[in-house]
């Protein structure tokens, strides 16, 4: 027998169909307007861009959501904890890295990076890059220049990859003029993203990988990979080359760079052969749970947004925590509160083996150089000098690792733990030395509580390479923007 639905339920039914059918087709409204927007994006274009085009400007036209975002990285308002986008000098606040660096320009000059607009412009103001007055002088290759500009693509292609590296930083100047942008991640034609450097390309292809079977998701990170990684310049054509053949661990690229014998410089107290790390930023986010996951670097560092019925990433790349609602909410469901101060909470027990890890290294170096002057023999110093190359890998790749902490908290604080063990081995291998030459007393140590005390100690004259670059600045860099500007290769400002 069948049962009769009551008045109310039938009523109910069919409240409960329409607002099914009025969800549904507001929905379907929505993703039809979406799809029409987009479509006029694409199709109504006001600018065709086709090859290489390194002028960011030119993309507004077409693009002007994600134009209007990017523009924003020139904003240097955000600051957390530990970090933000000011270029602060880190020199300043931890002058044990000029200990550290001794020999190497980075003791000259260290601050915290800007956004993307500022690359350029960093890059020229920078120590490190010297004062050069000609295309021949100055101390670095034009291989510096490869993550700073869409320029770089341009200039690969027209000299060739090989020559672009083998050429002088100065000698490609008045080329690389547009800071990182549009044509650094996409096609111009369509926006897909691609891959724009070959260094990136070519370590997949020596692990045995082919990048074009990377996925969408995949490819939100390595995008980023092309320059946000550890590299070195290989040989002396200073080819750019990544480390990973062996495995992306700071293990597996120590053990590739012992192989073949490679050092950035030798330090200036200790004579130890020192690898210098860059960035490996997208190693060590692969390390930990979120790379794990399968969340990209775009995930939290370009969320996405809406606006007119359509949804774009978020062109200003920032830290996750200048807006946790669209980033960290998107998965957890904690407060913003709650989310910042597990960040912090991992950043502050980072930092604290850091600053302790940078205390006995420094040590570690002066003492060695202590030990020379007394007459140690290279035989004598082999062992220390072995750990305190292993000691300075391990604190540079942390520390470097740009957001580390929060990446991969776990493997930062193993990476740090062994660096410091390693520099307090080769503390008491060097009073062994000491012993064994009739030295029992404890080393003099200098006073490098400031930087300019520090810099000092290691015999920089940081005046004049001050006057040196800000000559350079006045005379050469206008001449620069000058020929670039009557070529065409960036556009005026209005």
């Amino acid at each position: 027998m069948e049962k009769k639905l009551k008045s109310w339920q039938g009523w109910l039914l069919f409240l409960g169909t329409m607002a099914v059918v009025f969800v549904l087709g507001i929905l379907a409204a929505s993703i039809t307007e979406r799809r029409a927007e987009i479509a006029g994006i694409f199709n109504n274009k006001k600018v065709e861009i086709t090859g290489i085009e390194p002028r960011n400007e030119i993309f507004n036209e077409n693009y002007p959501r994600e134009y209007e975002t990017w523009a924003q990285t020139a904003d240097t308002s955000f600051q957390s904890m530990f970090n933000g986008n000011k270029a602060i000098d880190v020199l300043e606040a931890r002058p044990n890295m000029v200990i550290l660096w001794a020999g190497y320009a980075f003791s000259k000059d260290y601050k915290s990076p800007r956004g993307h607009k500022y690359t350029i412009e960093d890059i020229r103001q920078t120590l490190r890059t010297g004062a050069p007055m000609t295309e021949e002088d100055g101390p670095q290759p034009a291989t510096c220049w490869s993550c700073k500009s869409p320029d770089v693509p341009r200039m690969m292609q027209s000299l060739g990859v090989e020559n672009f590296y083998a050429a002088k930083w100065s000698a490609l100047g008045k080329e690389i003029v547009n800071p990182i942008g549009c044509a650094d991640c996409h096609e111009p034609e369509n926006m897909n993203l691609q891959i724009s450097r070959p260094a990136l390309i070519e370590a997949f292809e020596r692990q045995g990988l082919d990048i074009k079977n990377a996925t969408q998701q995949e490819m939100r990170s390595l995008v980023c990979a092309q320059c946000h990684v550890e590299y070195f310049f290989k040989g002396d054509g200073k080819y750019l080359t990544f480390p990973w053949d062996k495995g992306m661990t700071v293990e597996a690229m120590e053990t590739y760079y012992d192989e073949i014998q490679f050092s950035d410089y030798t330090h200036k107290l200790s004579k130890a052969p020192i690898i210098k790390a860059q960035h490996p930023g997208y190693e060590v986010s692969q390390m930990g749970i979120h790379g794990q996951r399968g969340v990209s670097c775009a995930d939290c560092h370009m969320p996405y947004k809406s606006e007119g019925g359509v949804k774009y990433s978020d062109h200003h790349i920032q830290s996750p925590l200048a807006m946790i609602d669209r980033t960290c909410q998107v998965c957890h469901r904690e407060s913003e509160e709650t989310l910042r101060n597990n960040v912090y909470e991992r950043q502050m027990k980072a930092n604290e083996m850091r600053n302790r890890l940078e205390e006995e290294l420094a040590k570690a170096h002066i003492e060695a150089q202590f030990a020379w002057e007394k007459g140690a023999s290279e035989a004598q110093m082999q062992t220390v000098l072995q750990l305190l190359r292993q000691s300075q890998w391990r604190w540079d790749f942390a520390v470097a690792s740009h957001g580390g902490s929060f990446h991969a908290p776990q493997e930062i604080q193993r990476i740090l733990g062994n660096g410091l063990d390693k520099a307090l081995q080769a503390r008491l291998s060097i009073s062994k030395v000491l012993a064994k030459m009739g030295y029992t007393a404890d080393v003099p140590m200098p006073d490098i509580s400031t930087k300019e005390k520090a810099q000092k100690y290691i015999g920089l004259d940081i005046p004049s390479e001050q006057a040196a670059k800000e000559k350079f600045l006045h005379t050469i860099v206008p001449e620069w923007l000058k020929e670039a500007k009557a070529n065409n290769r960036i556009v005026e400002k209005s």
